[in-house]
């Protein structure tokens, strides 16, 4: 165990879709060392080297393991795809609202720019734990349906573009949101899949059957389902029924009451039971004030906290933090609260392949973790065994009452 570990105890642990009352987590360092519930913690703490252990009383808080975002594109006024500096300003605003770990979504841009941007996020991934690696949004995607894409930068995916975006990722690009009914399309859902990433049908014009054909090429993922593609039609089902049909694909929702409206979210948690991955798709407004901002290349306006292009007012991200999130599935939509969690940890964690070690409360799963009261506020949050939200520290082997 780590020099200085940090037990939580008293909590609702939400994990594995289910709730534990007055249960307890122990971090050892950047993993789980221990969980249990009852009065068991107290052994743990006597046991231990005196002043090794920092003790926090969640007094009945709901304990998540910590959020994880596979689509997202900033906040706090910062872009992810601005560099460095930017990425940092974007991941302090989320992290402070319980996201621990990231996929940085990228828009359509030129080849050689996503190379440059592939390249700074695999750097930042080696550095910064928080940061899993990238997720492209673009630039294989169907004009007809680009949302806030550029339709001057979209292009087919052919296989000199595919290498050499790959290569500028060097390992990191763990998601690409591509049209499979492109030229090249399906290739391409075959020879990203080869190289480790996931791929995710959106903001495409396919139907029922290429998007079925798709998903058995490899692809495993929608991206903001109902968003970016045809709806579901008598008729014509479409992505959507195609997602919901196969089993092993994940499908986003864009959980902030202006995407999708609460009873089809409803609808599609019934539909795809445990496979749901709540994302925020956050531009730089998330966190921040209505105005003016640039979503890739292009001007979008904020009012209200909805984001739309300022030509052709389509809309552009979102303003979505994931506790929001959370708190919408629960209270609005009547998710219980273990599959909405589900939903913002374990499920999308599983969809780019880190299932394994993130999204659970359990021993050897990295020690993130969200600690929340009644209404889903955010108290405190810890990422790889550091406490991000309070900023005060507790003491060690004493017990630190979180607020109410």
């Amino acid at each position: 165990m780590d020099d200085r570990s940090t037990l939580i105890h008293s909590a609702r642990l939400v994990t594995d879709g289910a709730v534990v009352e007055e249960g307890w987590v122990l971090f050892g360092g950047s993993s789980i060392a221990a969980t249990g519930f009852g009065d068991s913690w107290r052994a743990v703490v006597a046991d231990a080297h005196p002043g090794s252990i920092a003790v926090v009383d969640a007094a009945g808080g709901w304990l998540t393991p910590g959020f994880v975002d596979i689509h997202g594109h900033g906040g706090g006024g910062a872009s992810f795809d601005d560099g460095p500096d930017a990425i940092r300003t974007a991941l302090a605003l989320h992290s402070a609202h319980g996201t621990t770990r990231f996929v940085l979504s990228l828009v359509t841009a030129s080849i050689a720019t996503l190379e440059s941007e592939l390249a700074a996020v695999a750097a930042l991934a080696r550095t910064d734990p928080r940061v899993i690696g990238s997720h492209l949004e673009g630039p294989f995607l169907d004009p007809g349906h680009k949302g806030a894409h550029d339709p001057a930068l979209l292009v087919n995916a052919g296989r000199d573009a595919v290498d050499r975006l790959l290569a500028a990722a060097g390992g990191s690009l763990k998601q690409i949101t591509l049209a499979p009914e492109r030229e090249g399309g399906m290739d391409a859902v075959r020879r990203f899949t080869e190289a480790g990433v996931a791929v995710a049908v959106g903001h495409t014009g396919a139907d029922y059957a290429q998007t079925l054909a798709a998903f058995d090429a490899g692809a495993s993922i929608l991206t903001h389902a109902f968003n970016g593609m045809d709806g579901i039609h008598h008729r014509a089902p479409g992505p959507v029924a195609a997602a919901t049909r196969t089993p092993g694909v994940t499908i986003e929702l864009i959980n902030d009451g202006i995407h999708v409206h609460p009873e089809v979210v409803r609808l599609t948690f019934a539909g795809a039971p445990g496979r749901v991955a709540l994302i925020s798709d956050a531009m730089a407004a998330a966190g921040s004030t209505d105005g003016d901002y640039l979503l890739g290349g292009l001007a979008v306006t904020v009012r209200d906290g909805v984001a739309r292009l300022t030509v052709g007012d389509s809309i552009a991200g979102s303003t979505l933090t994931l506790d929001d999130a959370l708190r919408r599935a629960v209270v609005e939509v009547g998710i219980d609260v273990g599959t909405a969690v589900r939903a913002l940890t374990e499920t999308p964690a599983r969809a780019i392949g880190r299932g394994n070690d993130l999204g659970r409360l359990a021993p050897g799963y990295a020690a993130d973790a969200v600690l929340l009261d009644d209404t889903f506020a955010v108290l405190a949050v810890w990422s790889d065994g550091r406490v991000i939200r309070p900023t005060a520290s507790t003491s060690a082997n004493d017990t630190t009452r979180m607020p109410t």
